[in-house]
């Protein structure tokens, strides 16, 4: 059996999930990450993404979070996000209308780093949905 690591998702306004792991990939500004039970220490930078922790029992947790950070210790795993749902928290629809809003004001030449953010979690919550079902 895998080895084992504490996860820890914690949102601005709650604890979104915390358990044992065996694996979590992240997307950090240098691309995605996979952590796995004794990994380096580490800190790095969230872009609002999708992330997936996979439990010792085999189930896929997929959370969206907005950004922020990822901390990493060799028997813990922090993700810390302004905002953060689990997938199956998201509304598709909701989060379809919300891309489809990002998508029309970039196409309207909107490029603001706030409209690229909303761009991109927008489309986090969609695949997060899509992943899950």
């Amino acid at each position: 059996m895998a080895e084992t690591f504490w996860v820890e998702i914690v949102a601005a306004d709650r604890r979104v999930w915390e358990g044992d792991a065996i694996s979590v990939v992240a997307r950090t500004t240098e691309g995605d990450i996979g952590v796995l039970a004794r990994h380096e220490p580490m800190i790095a930078p969230l872009i609002p993404s999708t992330s997936e922790i996979t439990t010792p029992d085999g189930r896929r947790e997929i959370v969206v979070v907005d950004g922020g950070f990822l901390s990493v210790t060799p028997t813990r795993v922090a993700l810390i996000s302004p905002s953060a749902q689990l997938a199956h928290e998201i509304s598709l629809a909701e989060a379809e209308a919300e891309l489809r809003t990002a998508q029309k004001a970039l196409e309207a030449g909107d490029t603001t780093e706030e409209n690229h953010r909303h761009f991109q979690r927008a489309s986090a919550q969609v695949k997060a949905v899509h992943l899950i079902a």
